[in-house]
C-alpha cells in the first residue's frame, strides 16, 4: 500500500464514495496514511464533508456559476469544510492546501478559481437559516420525519444527527461488574461514565482495541439503543436463542451474557467473513454458548427457539452519525425494503416456540420499515401479539435512532 498525504487519502475516499456508492465506514478502515494522527485528520475530513455536503454545496453555489466538474466540486467542499469547521486548520492553510491538492489530482487548471472561491466562502459563510442547510439533511428526508414524528420531535433530534456518537461499553458479567470495569478503565487513563442501564460510555477518541480490558474480554462495544432492544427479548439462562442477521456480533454477545453463557445462542449471517467476526468476538469474550452459522434461516440445523432477535437490514436513518452518506439516499430507492423485512420476520417467526418472544428491530427512523412492518405481520399471524414497542431518537442519551417491537407467540 502506497502511503499518501491525509488530504489526498481523504479526497480519493470521498470520490470513491461519490462515484461508487461505497460505504464510508468500510472505506475509512483502509486509509493509506502514515500514522494515527494523519488517519484521524483524514477521517474527520471525510466524515465532515459527508455530513455537511448540502451546506457546503450551497456555499459553493453561492460563489460559482455554471456546472462544476465533480472533482472540482469535491475539492471546494473539502477546502470549505477545513476553513469553516476544522478549528486547527487556519483559513490560509485550508485554501493553499486545497490548491496544491488540485494539482495532485489533475485539476491544477482550476487552482486560481478554487483559491478565489474558498476565500469568498471563508469571508462570507452566511446562508439562509433552514433545517436543511443548518443540519445538511435533504428536504425529502426532513419532510418524512416531520410528517411521521411531528415537527417538535424532529427539531429535538436534528442537532444530534451530525458529529461523532459516543462509545457504549457493555461489561462482560462473567468477569467484571460495571463498577469494576469503570475502575479498570480509569487505571488505563480512560474516564468512563456509568449509565443507569449498567452500560459505560466514553468519548469517541477511546482506542478500544488497545485497551487491556478489551483484550482480556471484559467488555464489548454496542450502541445503547441496540443494547436495550436485546434486553427487551428477556432471555434467561439455559434457553435456546436465535439471533438473525447477527454480524458483527454485538447483539449475540449481549444475549449470551444475559444467558450467563448457558444454553445455546445461535448467531446466523449469510456472509462467511462476517460469521468469522462473530466467532473471533465470542472467543475473546469467552462465550462458549455462541454458535455462529454461515447459513440461511432455512438451515435444517436450526432448532426451535425460546427467543429470537430479528434485527433486519434497513435504510439506516437512525445512524447518520456513523454512516453520514446514508442521508442522501433517494427515498424511492428503499421502497422495497419493507417487503424484505416482513419476509425475514415471517421466516424467523416459524422457529419460535409457542409461548416464546421475538424482538423485531431496526436502526432506522422510518415507520414504513418499523411499525407498519410489525402491523402487517400481526395482521397475518393471529398467534402473535404485540407485547412492547419503542422508538428511540438520537437525542436520547447520545444513542442511535432505533426501533424495536417485542412480539409474543401464544402458548
Amino acid at each position: 500500500m502506497t502511503v499518501k498525504s491525509p488530504r489526498l487519502a481523504a479526497f480519493e475516499t470521498l470520490y470513491k464514495i461519490q462515484q461508487e456508492s461505497a460505504y464510508s465506514n468500510l472505506s475509512l478502515d483502509h486509509l493509506p496514511v502514515a500514522n494515527g494522527q494523519e488517519r484521524a485528520f483524514a477521517t474527520a475530513l471525510v466524515r465532515g464533508v459527508l455530513e455537511r455536503q448540502i451546506t457546503l454545496d450551497a456555499l459553493v453555489d453561492k460563489f460559482t456559476t455554471g456546472r462544476l466538474k465533480p472533482k472540482v466540486r469535491l475539492l471546494l467542499r473539502m477546502g470549505a469544510y477545513q476553513a469553516l469547521y476544522m478549528d486547527k486548520v487556519p483559513v490560509p492553510a485550508a485554501v493553499n492546501e486545497t490548491v496544491e491538492l488540485a494539482k495532485t489530482v489533475g485539476q491544477g487548471y482550476y487552482g486560481c478559481m478554487i483559491n478565489a472561491v474558498l476565500r469568498q466562502i471563508a469571508a462570507d459563510p452566511d446562508l439562509p437559516d433552514t433545517p436543511t442547510l443548518r443540519y445538511s439533511v435533504p428536504q425529502p428526508l426532513l419532510a418524512m420525519w416531520q410528517k411521521t414524528y411531528g415537527a417538535d420531535a424532529t427539531a429535538a433530534f436534528l442537532p444530534y444527527i451530525n458529529g461523532r456518537a459516543p462509545l457504549f461499553l457493555v461489561p462482560n458479567p462473567l468477569f467484571v461488574t460495571p463498577g469494576q470495569l469503570q475502575e479498570m478503565l480509569a487505571e488505563e487513563g480512560v474516564q468512563a461514565r456509568l449509565l443507569p442501564e449498567k452500560v459505560l460510555t466514553v468519548d469517541d477518541g477511546f482506542d478500544v482495541e488497545r485497551s487491556a480490558a478489551f483484550q482480556k474480554g471484559y467488555f464489548h462495544v454496542q450502541d445503547l439503543s441496540c443494547y436495550l432492544a436485546c434486553a427487551a427479548l428477556q432471555v434467561r439462562p439455559g434457553q435456546t436463542v436465535l439471533d438473525v442477521c447477527a454480524a458483527p456480533g454485538g447483539k449475540s454477545f449481549t444475549l449470551a451474557e444475559q444467558m450467563n453463557n448457558t444454553g445455546r445462542l445461535i448467531a446466523c449471517d449469510l456472509h462467511p467473513h462476517r460469521v468469522e467476526l462473530i466467532r473471533s468476538g465470542a472467543r475473546r469474550l469467552h462465550l462458549d454458548c455462541v454458535e455462529s452459522q454461515d447459513a440461511t434461516l432455512h438451515s435444517q440445523d436450526i432448532p426451535a427457539a425460546d427467543a429470537i432477535l430479528c434485527d433486519v437490514p434497513c435504510s439506516g436513518f437512525g445512524i447518520l452519525r456513523r454512516k453520514p452518506e446514508i442521508r442522501y439516499k433517494d427515498l424511492d430507492s428503499i421502497k422495497d425494503l419493507p417487503a424484505l423485512q416482513l419476509s425475514i420476520l415471517q421466516t424467523a417467526a416459524t422457529y419460535l416456540k409457542p409461548g416464546g418472544r421475538l424482538v423485531y428491530s431496526t436502526c432506522t427512523l422510518h415507520k414504513k420499515e418499523n411499525e407498519k412492518v410489525v402491523s402487517a405481520f400481526l395482521d397475518r399471524h393471529s398467534a402473535f401479539f404485540l407485547a412492547a414497542e419503542c422508538t428511540r431518537f438520537p437525542c436520547e442519551q447520545g444513542s442511535d435512532g432505533f426501533y424495536y417491537a417485542a412480539l409474543e407467540r401464544q402458548a
